[in-house]
């Protein structure tokens, strides 16, 4: 026989919270025998079978706590178990930026050093006239030999080319240089210029064909003071151009103009290479600089410099070179037949420094 059971609200059960009802259904022709006094055992055996049934279905289920998006911290554990506090604050993806002025550049130490420079002067000669530094007779070269040191520059122009003062300053000499003041000899610059800058600092501008300054003269920088010419010394019609550092009538004062005149623009700038022994004391050498292109191993351009003839090594380079396009230079040179190599940069309107120290 088949007991068939349901929820009908007739005997109702309170179960802790849960309130049921049980019916339970028979067949008519046994309702008689099953509601006699022999058969209540049975019959209570039966219900406490059911609510046992129920009270395992209705088990108390533990519920989890929900999670919120907020993170949890997690502490950090030393060997120790002792826990680190990490304070966002104090977390940084690139390092600080120094607080204190960096330390100098030491071109001794360094392969190179890249500096502002001291790039004070313009030009003599401007466009669109030949502004370029003549590099067949550059400062303090002898032309293989052939020629005395030289003193200054050149800038290979023709008669009557305007020559313009390199700064500021007040013409301290003008005319033709008939006694041996700024030279050695008489009348070597012929007619001659002298301009006096601040800091001592003197330029001079010789061998013009007229002169339009007086002394005594203040001139502002670009101010025309006379034009190209061919007098005194000279082989040809140029402008000699020098600088002097202290004392003006010092024939041996002068120093690099390609050190002192700004690079022309163009992405150009300036090297200045000194070549020492163990005992720092200057070296003659015969330097080649190839040119690359940054992140490139293609040849551009090639230069060659002479040092400084020893007589005229009186500042911190013997060689020195403006007006070079910026890139990666490779220097070679042989001193005592060793082979020395050195890789540098040049920027744009900056100072490259170079020691090289050979046996």
């Amino acid at each position: 026989m088949w007991w068939i059971m349901r929820v009908d609200f007739v005997n109702v059960f309170h179960i802790s919270s849960i309130t049921f009802e049980v019916q339970e259904l028979v067949p008519a022709n046994t309702l008689a025998s099953w509601l006699t006094p022999e058969n209540a055992f049975m019959k209570n055996l039966f219900y406490i079978f059911i609510l046992g049934l129920f009270l395992t279905s209705c088990a108390t289920t533990q519920v989890m706590p929900t999670l919120t998006d907020s993170p949890q911290t997690i502490p950090t554990f030393t060997a120790t178990s002792i826990p680190i506090v990490i304070l966002e604050s104090t977390v940084t993806s690139r390092p600080p930026a120094p607080t204190a002025t960096p330390a100098l550049c030491n071109p001794f130490t360094a392969d190179f050093c890249i500096t502002d420079g001291h790039f004070l002067l313009q030009r003599p000669i401007h466009p669109p006239a030949n502004d370029s530094v003549d590099r067949t007779y550059p400062y303090a070269s002898t032309a293989d030999g052939t020629r005395d040191p030289h003193h200054g520059v050149e800038f290979q122009n023709s008669f009557g080319t305007p020559v313009h003062a390199a700064a500021d300053g007040v013409v301290i000499f003008a005319g033709p240089d008939k006694e041996a003041v700024y030279s050695p000899w008489q009348n070597f610059y012929g007619n001659l210029v002298v301009i006096r800058h601040d800091d001592e600092l003197f330029t001079l501008y010789a061998h013009l064909s007229n002169v339009d300054v007086e002394a005594g003269d203040d001139v502002q920088a670009g101010e025309k003071i006379g034009e190209v010419g061919q007098s005194g010394a000279a082989t040809g019609s140029h402008l000699h151009f020098e600088v002097r550092l202290g004392d003006v009538e010092d024939y041996f004062a002068t120093k690099n103009p390609e050190l002192w005149l700004i690079p022309k623009q163009g992405n150009l700038g300036a090297m200045m290479i000194s070549i020492l022994n163990e005992t720092s004391q200057f070296q003659r050498a015969k330097i080649t600089m190839q040119h690359y292109l940054m992140d490139s191993s293609d040849v551009v351009g090639v230069y060659y410099l002479d040092t400084y003839d020893l007589g005229m090594a009186n500042s911190a380079e013997n060689a020195a070179i403006n007006d070079l396009p910026s890139g990666r230079y490779r220097i070679t040179l042989i001193h005592n037949s060793h082979l020395y190599e050195r890789w540098v940069d040049v920027e744009s309107g900056k100072l490259t420094q170079v020691v090289i120290i050979v046996k």
